[in-house]
């Protein structure tokens, strides 16, 4: 069986990138098969991680829980992968798509759809949403092997945490803490940040590579800075 790893944060975190770059990192490091799940439907992610693929190109995993019982072949028609990267797929919602596309799926169909992927894939990689009521991210947060804390040094984040901070403690044991430093300034405050947190695990590095793939629309590309990535590897690592 499949092992399932949450990745979550505030809203605007830098969450899915940085749960795309670990997934990739866990691909290269395992050569197993990778499943990537963003179930967030306010911002779509197919639409910016597969910006060139024209709208008949992409399947949206909406389709799949849409359907009374969700079968191996319901997930498997919608995956979408890219020709480098043969055993990864990505599962998530086109653009145009919305909370008003689907119905909300049931806890007992989303059970359903964590065993289904399990069976599919070696490593199971959800993008959280970083509103609470989306009902994927926030079952997997409870029923995912571990979690990835996403923390931003600025008091948006610290914000989100002391709101949702039950959340996170119930899940201590199976918990990494992650700081993603998504700004090249100079006066952010980590170490006061870290001293809230007590402590992180792993500090990802400001990339302009990063942000270039963001701009460009090629976030299903490996990134080409070395720095960054040896540190998601650490955290692939920690994790698998």
């Amino acid at each position: 069986m499949g092992k399932i790893i949450a990745v979550c944060g505030a809203p605007g975190s830098g969450k899915t990138t940085v749960a795309l770059k670990v997934a990739e990192e866990i691909y290269y490091a395992k050569n197993g098969s990778v499943i990537f799940l963003s179930p967030d439907l306010n911002v779509p992610c197919l639409a910016f991680i597969f910006p060139n693929c024209k709208e008949e190109e992409l399947y949206s995993v909406g389709v799949a829980l849409d359907r009374t019982d969700i079968y191996r072949e319901d997930i498997l028609r919608q995956i979408n992968h890219v020709k480098t990267m043969e055993n990864f797929g990505f599962l998530g919602y086109k653009a145009g798509e919305n909370v008003y596309s689907y119905p909300r799926p049931t806890e007992d169909k989303i059970l359903n759809l964590f065993s289904l992927l399990r069976e599919l894939a070696d490593y199971v990689i959800i993008d959280c949403a970083g509103n609470a009521d989306e009902i994927i991210s926030s079952m997997a947060k409870s029923h995912s092997d571990r979690v990835i804390q996403l923390i931003n040094p600025d008091l948006k984040c610290m914000a989100y945490y002391s709101s949702n901070s039950g959340m996170f403690e119930l899940r201590a044991e199976n918990r990494i803490k992650v700081m993603n430093i998504e700004d090249k300034d100079l006066f952010l405050p980590t170490s006061e940040v870290v001293n809230h947190f007590k402590g992180v695990d792993f500090t990802l590095p400001f990339s302009k590579a990063l942000k270039h793939q963001t701009i460009t629309g090629t976030l299903s590309e490996r990134l080409p800075d070395a720095k960054y990535r040896s540190v998601a590897a650490q955290i692939a690592k920690a994790v698998i």
